[in-house]
């Protein structure tokens, strides 16, 4: 046996427990940033949700598509405008979020899974009656906030060894699209569903003691220390809403939650499957 096929043996058999771990469990992917636009990251993502599918573990995928949004608005000449990071969304430009998100991003996403072999099915929250919103605030428009989650889909879905890639949009009982936050859908679905993990894919390597430099990476942060992190900085401009939202899943009953670099190639393989992890985990 050569050294690659050593090398590469020996990480099998350090997996083995990890794997045995979550096997039979669920786990929530939010998959965003770089790792959806670069074709060669979101081809890496694809891969390791079948293999985790493949050995056991139970996956569901929850997705944004911003930058596929704006595109499409460019085309058509509507203006992107946004206000507290959060994308104002009018009646004429949720049609188009919706279009987008449970039309293109979401069937390409099941595609690309199936042609890797895995079994998805493309779901948003309108489905189902899986994500009840309320108007977030005057100013967004169409952004929800969610009142009411439903997971009976979800759970059937899963019970026949389906992927369900959820795209992030939820209805009210007028009729009415909304647009929702990814991290806040990712979290409502991962704490309904307790989940064993909730993985947040960013262009991050994970919260850092410096943002500037990777080396001071934090590896576990109990949420009760958050206020704390807060004060000092260390958690600060869009990391707090994603932390809140990971908090807010481990509050309804999600085990851990994850943010890891979503630019490293199979990253989720190594925060789960290997012992060193690689990004921050959050626990009660």
């Amino acid at each position: 046996m050569n050294i690659d096929n050593s090398i590469k043996a020996k990480i099998l058999a350090e997996a083995l427990p990890n794997i045995q771990h979550y096997s039979g469990k669920i786990i929530v992917v939010k998959y965003g940033g770089n790792a959806m636009i670069n074709e060669e990251l979101k081809e890496a993502v694809m891969h390791d949700l079948v293999l985790l599918t493949t050995v056991g573990i139970k996956v569901v995928l929850v997705h944004g598509g911003g930058p596929e949004i704006n595109k499409t608005l460019d085309k058509m000449g509507i203006e992107s405008k946004f206000e507290d990071g959060l994308r104002v969304t009018d009646k004429e430009t949720v049609d188009v979020v919706k279009m987008v998100l449970a039309g293109k991003v979401n069937k390409d996403l099941v595609s690309q899974l199936g042609n890797l072999g895995g079994n998805a099915i493309g779901l948003s929250g309108m489905d189902g009656k899986m994500l009840r919103c309320t108007p977030l605030d005057s100013t967004h428009g169409f952004v929800g906030e969610i009142s009411e989650v439903n997971m009976d889909i979800v759970e059937d879905i899963l019970d026949k060894d389906f992927i369900p890639v959820i795209s992030t949009i939820g209805f009210d009982e007028k009729g009415n699209t909304y647009n929702i936050n990814a991290d806040t859908v990712a979290a409502a679905v991962a704490g309904a569903l307790k989940a064993q993990a909730l993985i947040s894919m960013t262009d991050t390597v994970g919260l850092c003691e410096n943002k500037d430099d990777p080396e001071t990476l934090i590896h576990k942060v109990y949420i009760s220390d958050t206020p704390a992190l807060i004060a000092r900085g260390i958690i600060s401009g869009g990391m707090i809403p994603k932390i809140d939202s990971m908090t807010m899943a481990l509050r309804e009953g999600c085990q851990k939650a994850f943010i890891i670099d979503g630019r490293v190639p199979h990253s989720i393989l190594m925060e789960l499957l290997t012992d060193e992890g690689m990004g921050t985990m959050f626990r009660i």
